[in-house]
């Protein structure tokens, strides 16, 4: 296990537990260590920043949401320092001609109905709106010209003000059983059944179908260039971190130090969420702590659960919910246990179940 340690101070393993939820991985040794990198990288910007002399204002993201400070550091080191070539017009007709599949419209139809819906719920009502979606057919095959007077006289979409039609349609526009309908007709052929969906039955009309076809250059330069300016960018903000590593270890700020194995916490993220782990609980609960072990039984009946699979649902809710003070206290009572990932379940109910009441009695037996 590597830990990484900034100007001679480890990083808190509280942190970097924390911060392992973020950094899925094959087992959790493995994400312990890319939390700790990451941690460690966080910690070389922001003295990176401060160096510099760097302030710099939260800015918010597409979806409103505000960084922290320490996030609007880290931004405003990477925009200073790290610097890419834009591409040239010419690396991005290449792009264009090489992955040309990429840069097609979409493929299109233009189609009109007839929505006939039920009157209610009742197979007399559904029967009387197949019918008469029928007979709509059966008209339209002598005079296909009156789809829009038909449309206008019986259709139940807002279509009907525009005769049935639906306007430029694009796949998932319409419901499944609509689409694949329209799939198998010709243009300007209406389909000799009508189709049923949720709103009711369809008599359907292909006008047009446009295939895909490939978009001018003009049209995507800008969203290629976007794109290899964002890659370019990654590499390079990649390779000055790496530089930025590379030099705290000659200065001696950044340090990475080998442990024999993992302390004792580094796992509990995967050991505690293990249908192994919460099955064992119920034993070790029942040689050191029954009256919790009762608890957590009530708390899994009145959840309708079995007790491992409670157990688990409260170790994936500390997981989300818990902040730092409460990743301390688990670590600090797994440290030392025979069994750490027990240790922590069990520190995770108590959390959960909050402490057992005190029962009073109003008087106090004599001997």
């Amino acid at each position: 296990m590597r830990f990484q340690v900034i100007g001679g101070v480890q990083i808190p393993e509280a942190l970097i537990a924390r911060e392992a939820q973020n950094h899925p991985a094959g087992d959790g040794a493995q994400a312990w260590s890319e939390a700790a990198n990451a941690l460690a990288i966080r910690a070389l910007l922001l003295h990176r920043a401060a160096a510099l002399g760097l302030s710099a204002e939260p800015e918010f993201d597409a979806q409103g949401r505000e960084e922290t400070t320490e996030e609007a550091l880290i931004r405003a080191v990477l925009d200073l320092e790290v610097a890419i070539q834009p591409p040239t017009a010419e690396e991005c007709r290449k792009v264009y001609v090489a992955q040309g599949h990429r840069f097609m419209s979409p493929s299109l139809i233009e189609a009109s109905h007839i929505l006939v819906a039920p009157a209610g719920d009742r197979a007399e009502d559904i029967e009387a709106a197949s019918g008469l979606a029928r007979r709509l057919i059966q008209d339209l095959a002598l005079s296909p010209q009156r789809f829009p007077e038909l449309a206008k006289a019986h259709s139940a979409c807002p279509s009907a003000t525009a005769g049935g039609f639906l306007g430029q349609l694009t796949q998932g526009d319409l419901v499944a059983e609509v689409e694949q309908a329209l799939a198998r007709l010709e243009p300007g052929e209406v389909a000799d059944e009508p189709i049923r969906s949720r709103f009711g039955w369809h008599v359907l009309r292909l006008d047009r179908r446009a295939p895909r076809q490939a978009l001018p250059f003009e049209r995507v330069e800008a969203e290629i260039r976007l794109n290899l300016e964002g890659r370019a960018w990654a590499a390079a903000a990649a390779r000055y971190v790496a530089d930025l590593a590379a030099e705290a270890r000659q200065s001696g700020l950044l340090k990475v130090e080998d442990e024999a194995e993992p302390p004792r916490g580094a796992t509990l993220g995967a050991l505690m969420r293990s249908p192994g782990a919460a099955a064992g609980l119920e034993a070790w609960l029942e040689a050191g702590d029954p009256a919790l072990l009762a608890r957590a039984r009530t708390a899994a009946a009145e959840a309708e659960l079995d007790l491992a699979a409670w157990v688990l649902r409260q170790a994936d809710a500390f997981v989300r919910e818990a902040d730092d003070d409460a990743w301390t206290r688990l670590i600090s009572a797994a440290q030392g246990a025979e069994d750490p990932a027990l240790a922590g379940l069990g520190a995770i109910l108590k959390r959960a179940l909050g402490a057992e009441p005190r029962r009073f009695t109003l008087m106090q037996r004599r001997p």
